[in-house]
């Protein structure tokens, strides 16, 4: 963009493989418009999409999740890696692995569910690696997006939009029911979380810090910034 800032679009192709977590995993609906991606299942992942009929190309982790039967049925249709290092979670060795076969544009399902803890430790690891590979999840039909710089959106009529500080962002936007003008945005603190476009153009200008951007997701098209 001319004044600095980026576009943020949907298109066809945007991402080299899907990772999924062992969470709260999507309709079939949704891994079938990305069938001619490589599918990574993190650990125990394998056992749900397994369930609904779908096979991974690899299948990374410990291990400690999956049962030794599934394993054994899916040996020979899916690659299996075995990561025993217990510093980095399944989540950041799919992460790993994924950036190692220079697949640097992912988009990742399945990062809710489970324990709590597991679910705030799976954000942190995606703001730690979105800083050097392009990361997009899908949930529930809306995909959260890291964001690091200024950048332009043509969102829906009337759509939600929530601008979430990792962990503090100082932001200016037009094109949004809730405008913020230079503004401190920090958790524990204040977001602008279920925000809304008013406009047919919204800009986000990031004068300094990290955020996640959430809105609707558009399947089978993916969101890239340019």
């Amino acid at each position: 963009m001319s004044d600095g800032r980026r576009l943020l679009k949907f298109t066809t192709g945007g991402i080299d493989a899907v990772v999924c977590l062992n969470g709260v995993i999507p309709d079939v609906e949704v891994f079938s418009a990305f069938a001619s991606m490589p599918l990574i299942a993190a650990d125990g992942a394998i056992v749900p999409i397994s369930e609904l009929g779908i096979s991974a190309e690899f299948i990374v982790g410990d291990l400690d999740s999956v049962p030794q039967e599934l394993l054994a049925e899916v040996k020979g249709i899916s690659e299996i890696i075995h990561d025993p290092d217990q510093n980095s979670n399944d989540f950041e060795k799919a992460l790993r692995f994924a950036s190692a076969q220079l697949w640097n544009r992912l988009m990742v399902v399945g990062m809710h569910g489970g324990d709590l803890e597991h679910t705030l430790n799976n954000w942190s690891v995606l703001m730690r690696y979105a800083q050097s590979m392009e990361i997009i999840v899908h949930e529930m039909n809306r995909v959260a997006i890291p964001i690091f710089s200024s950048f332009t959106f043509s969102p829906n009529e009337n759509e939600i939009l929530s601008l979430v500080p990792q962990p503090h962002a100082r932001i200016s936007t037009r094109g949004l029911v809730w405008n913020l003008n230079d503004e401190e945005l920090s958790l524990g603190t204040r977001t602008s979380a279920r925000n809304r476009s008013h406009a047919d153009v919204v800009e986000v200008t990031l004068h300094e810090g990290s955020l996640l951007f959430f809105c609707d997701a558009r399947l089978p098209l993916t969101p890239i910034i340019d």
